[in-house]
């Protein structure tokens, strides 16, 4: 312990000489005493020395006046060997008195505890402190000082000077780690950023593609005011590549998207969805002016174009509905519908521009049927559940099931869950399908082993007053722990209220249920509103599973996810798997839970239980790396 001692009296230093002796073992137990006193330690330790160990030895560095005190400071700084504590005495005469060395001693080093000894008062401890605080390392002892004071005061002060070292370097080493930590977080953003521009937008014309469409509409369909969505058909685009290649129809889909961007109405939006069709979504004051645009976007299309050397001449064929308040908005719906006017047009002749209206759709009909016989649904037993099994990478260990919804009907045989789900959802009918299809999931959970079932729950039933209650109750009436319980809501349902969203998982995450977000990397996610919801674990979308093996982007795609997720200490669970070559991807890029028909098709209740009580699903090993 290096204790630096100030006193211009040579008597004083003669006294400390002596109190810092080496002292007997009935002295040393006084020190542990009083570190005991000030560390709190009942055991009389504190990082003192115990009566039956030696006592401490402290170097002691004695300096008549302020100014070589404080030259003693510096070079210990500079040689790495700082004083714990330093002694100063207040009346120095002549130089600088106790206040000015004490003041000097704490620019040079603000670590050391400084003891002002004293039979004086010049100076208040208020004073000192001003000048050389902080108040908790300023001290006072008055002349003459016993031979205990002195020594357990520098006792005690040096091991907490210790103690306030190591916490300093805790503290820095903790520092960097949050540096780091911001560093990744960084990398992160910016490998999300370019997972998302290629996610959004097409790798030939680099026009927003189908999913940037479908967003950007869901977001209109949001706002007030009327717009029109159009589908855009090049005609006899087929011959072009089979004539002339598909570079040359590569050329061409560049220059028509140039030309579409151009003519659109000012402010409007023209996505590439796939092959020579294009997505137009644009403010319209009504239907006759949304049809007079696209009128104008044909005849703009309908030029001759020079594609590598060759002449060719353009045309295009359009489609078009608006939605105005009281119309139905939902994207999937408006570009069925435009898709219908489109198809009229090429049956019309093509190079036309054709106004949606709802003689074109027998859907509309076949919908009306759906919504009826899914009201009696229940009550005919037409519904039932099959559960899907979720593994574990590497065991292949079956830890959930998800549960997922079929209607048979006796008149029309099976209905896919994508066609009726929508329409519940619309019709409200979506609260009693989801209330059988959670109380049904809960009965078969209970004859599982120890597994949880994964219930999807769509934006609506989210969004419901005291959902939380909703969900609680359900479980204490069926008996189940909460843990068992996995919710998967998609991102529409978090996104479309954030506030409230985040509320609402949070108090789910408190009561103990798992929360899953699905469809992860199709909706709106961001790493700041995931980081802002209480989550177990988010579900890659089978689109970019199914592409990983073709597709570069798909792969990076699900990389990225993989380590947003491990970031923030998420589950990933990659839905869609078929293949080996996939679980083999999906291993490499990290992914710890998978699903889909490579483990098992989805099972009835019977098969279900059979899987979960054996635990682990015998698959097809995986062989080989991707990269």
């Amino acid at each position: 312990m290096r204790i630096l001692i100030v006193d211009d009296e040579p008597m004083m230093h003669d006294s400390y000489r002596r109190s810092f002796a080496p002292v007997d073992h009935a002295e040393a137990g006084s020190l542990s005493a009083m570190a005991a006193e000030l560390f709190g330690d009942e055991d009389g330790d504190g990082g003192a020395v115990r009566a039956h160990e030696p006592a401490e030895t402290f170097d002691c560095v004695h300096h008549m006046q302020g100014l070589d005190a404080v030259a003693e400071v510096e070079r210990a700084r500079a040689d790495d060997t700082p004083f714990a504590v330093a002694f100063i005495d207040i009346r120095m005469p002549p130089g600088i008195d106790g206040k000015e060395t004490a003041r000097r001693i704490r620019a040079l080093d603000p670590d050391v505890n400084i003891v002002i000894v004293t039979g004086y008062s010049d100076f208040s401890l208020v004073e000192i402190s001003k000048v050389a605080g902080p108040a908790d390392k300023i001290f006072y002892i008055a002349k003459p000082f016993e031979v205990a004071e002195i020594v357990q005061t520098a006792t005690a002060l040096s091991h907490r000077w210790e103690s306030d070292r190591a916490l300093k370097a805790a503290r820095e080493q903790l520092s960097r780690q949050v540096v780091l930590l911001e560093e990744q977080a960084a990398e992160l953003a910016a490998n999300e950023v370019k997972a998302i521009h290629i996610a959004t937008h097409d790798a030939l014309t680099d026009a927003p593609n189908r999913l940037a469409f479908l967003r950007a509409l869901a977001e209109r369909a949001k706002q007030p005011g009327r717009f029109a969505v159009a589908m855009i058909d090049l005609d006899k685009f087929k011959l072009v590549n089979d004539t002339l290649g598909h570079l040359a129809g590569d050329e061409l889909i560049r220059e028509i998207c140039m030309i579409l961007q151009d003519a659109v109405p000012p402010g409007g939006l023209v996505a590439r969805l796939g092959g020579d069709e294009f997505g137009l979504l644009f403010e319209t004051p009504g239907e006759q002016a949304a049809e007079m645009a696209c009128t104008r976007v044909v005849h703009a299309c309908a030029v001759e174009l020079k594609v590598l050397g060759h002449a060719v001449q353009t045309a295009a064929s359009a489609g078009v509905v608006t939605a105005g308040e009281g119309d139905n908005r939902d994207p999937i719906d408006l570009i069925r519908r435009a898709d219908l006017a489109l198809n009229d047009a090429k049956r019309q002749g093509r190079g036309l521009a054709r106004l949606f209206d709802e003689s074109m759709d027998e859907g509309v009909r076949v919908r009306r049927r759906i919504e009826t016989g899914l009201s009696q649904a229940i009550a005919r037993d037409e519904l039932a559940l099959v559960y899907q099994p979720i593994v574990a990478h590497g065991t292949f260990e079956v830890v959930g099931f998800e549960a997922l919804l079929r209607w048979h009907t006796t008149e029309y045989g099976p209905i896919s869950p994508a066609t009726f789900i929508p329409i519940a959802e619309e019709s409200n009918l979506i609260h009693e399908l989801g209330d059988w299809v959670l109380e049904h999931s809960l009965d078969v959970l209970k004859t599982w082993p120890g597994q949880y079932v994964s219930v999807n729950f769509s934006p609506r039933q989210f969004r419901r007053h005291n959902f939380v209650g909703y969900i609680i109750e359900r479980c204490q009436r069926a008996g189940v722990e909460p843990s068992r319980l996995q919710i998967e809501i998609t991102e529409t349902a978090i996104f479309d209220d954030a506030d409230r969203a985040a509320e609402t998982l949070y108090r789910l995450r408190q009561m103990g249920f798992r929360i899953a977000l699905d469809d992860f990397g199709t909706g709106y996610s961001s790493l700041y509103n995931i980081r802002k919801f209480a989550l177990d674990a988010l579900k890659i979308d089978r689109s970019f599973i199914d592409g990983m093996s073709r597709e570069r982007e798909s792969a990076a795609i699900v990389r990225s996810i993989v380590h947003l997720a491990q970031s923030l200490n998420l589950t990933v669970i990659a839905e869609g798997v078929e293949t080996a070559a996939q679980v083999d991807l999906l291993r490499v890029a990290g992914a710890s839970h998978l699903q889909g028909y490579h483990f098992a098709r989805p099972l009835a209740e019977a098969p279900a239980r059979e899987m979960a009580h054996a635990r682990f699903v015998q698959v097809e090993p995986a062989t080989g790396t991707h990269g």
